[in-house]
């Protein structure tokens, strides 16, 4: 898996200061995608080396996002499974084009998941018709549950 470029962001994780770290060679190519350069196989490679290089040289951050990784799904749980014993406080984020049924294996190692496809008839997070959805992992005792946060990417008007 390789990884093409990084940035601290403020909002893909509410409430969060997160390392986006977009992942390259996405298989599900959306149409009117605004990442569309992420479809080729292109980048460094994301191993342990680079992931621990990346998160030590962002200071401050409270999230590590993996934008894609599509391709193979176990390899991002590997690296969230690697996040969360190397840094116990950093919370993980997956942002996939995949199902909330397809991506279920990785959901137990995430505290947050992006699932679905960008459909430009629907939107994005930020508009009510969207098709994606965005929840919190809440782990507990009974299991995980999903909390919908989907609706925090609306802008509120006071």
């Amino acid at each position: 898996m390789k990884y093409v470029d990084t940035k601290v962001v403020f909002r893909e994780v509410p409430e969060e200061v997160t390392l986006a770290i977009n992942i390259s060679g996405c298989p599900v190519r959306c149409p009117g995608c605004h990442s569309s350069y992420l479809v080729r196989d292109v980048g460094e490679i994301l191993d342990a080396v680079s992931l621990k290089s990346l998160i030590d040289s962002n200071k401050g951050i409270s999230c590590v996002s993996f934008m894609g990784g599509d391709a193979d799904p176990s390899y991002i749980r590997d690296l969230a499974v690697w996040v969360r014993s190397n840094y116990p406080g950093l919370k993980t984020s997956w942002y996939s084009g995949r199902s909330l049924e397809q991506a279920g294996d990785v959901i137990p190692e995430l505290d947050f998941i992006k699932v679905g496809p960008f459909i430009d008839e629907f939107g994005p997070l930020d508009k009510e018709t969207t098709n994606q959805r965005f929840y919190r992992v809440r782990h507990g005792s009974r299991g995980d549950e999903l909390e919908d946060w989907t609706a925090r990417f609306r802008k509120r008007v006071f």
